[in-house]
């Protein structure tokens, strides 16, 4: 597989999204998800018509948000968010964007995500560079938690699951004692790429859904940043989290993580 060849193809798909994405701004929830999640007409307008190009343009295969479809751990596969960052998308906020990422045998070797509002398109293969609107970006550095900002996701202080509201709570505790630039933009597509662009120094993500994830991953360590799992484990399309940040960041988050002890404890 020629990859810059399949993210062109792939990028020309996603421009033909912007319009639609860009119209449905404000869009209404048409289809309740689990707890107090939900997609929009829009999320499955997009969807449609991305799968359906890609398939047809490049022949491979869509896992999407919506609608599934192949399995990630398929030889090649497409897994797309048609809309990151849906309640920001439908509350009217510019922080929202389409994430589409390439594995083969799970391991994430392109990623394109797409911020429309903000005007800005990075992709990646694997081997780098980090491209921002098909210009190559520099390689991250190393750098300093204290100097970083860092992205983190959104929650409820009483929720439950894998990775309790009160475990979360602490976590941005004791990242707040080294770093006070903590940022929540309720997007992690938005963050994972922010994070390969060297505006954020790290991202947490305690969210588990491999469309959330897979284009970040291949911008993040294409810009030459770290990926892992909350434990420091290697990240797959089946980690429950995702721990993306520069050289050196990344390290002292980890830190701090291991220091805040189990999530289980909370």
């Amino acid at each position: 597989m020629d990859l810059d060849a399949l993210v062109r193809q792939a990028s020309a798909i996603l421009d033909d999204a912007i319009e639609p994405f860009l119209a449905g701004h404000r869009a209404d929830s048409a289809v309740r998800k689990k707890g107090n999640d939900f997609a929009t007409e829009v999320d499955l307008a997009i969807e449609r018509q991305v799968v359906d190009a890609l398939v047809a343009e490049t022949g491979i295969e869509v896992h999407g948000e919506e609608f599934g479809g192949a399995d990630v751990e398929s030889p090649w596969v497409w897994v797309l968010d048609p809309v990151d960052g849906t309640f920001n998308y439908a509350a009217g906020s510019p922080m929202a964007g389409i994430l589409l990422g390439l594995l083969r045998d799970g391991e994430p070797v392109a990623g394109l995500t797409w911020l429309p509002f903000t005007g800005q398109r990075y992709t990646a293969v694997a081997g780098g560079p980090l491209l921002k609107n098909g210009e190559p970006q520099p390689k991250l550095a190393p750098a300093e938690l204290a100097d970083a900002l860092v992205g983190a996701g959104s929650f409820s202080a009483d929720s439950r699951g894998r990775f309790p509201g009160r475990y979360r709570v602490a976590v941005l505790e004791n990242l707040s004692r080294l770093s006070s630039r903590l940022r929540m933009h309720g997007s992690t597509g938005l963050d994972l790429a922010y994070v390969a662009d060297g505006i954020l120094g790290g991202a947490i993500s305690f969210g588990s859904h491999v469309w959330d994830h897979a284009a970040g991953v291949a911008l993040v360590r294409s810009a030459g940043g770290v990926v892992t799992d909350l434990a420091g484990e290697q990240w797959t399309p089946a980690s429950r989290s995702a721990l993306a940040a520069a050289p050196g960041v990344h390290g002292e988050i980890l830190e701090i993580l291991r220091s805040t002890g189990q999530p289980e404890d909370y």
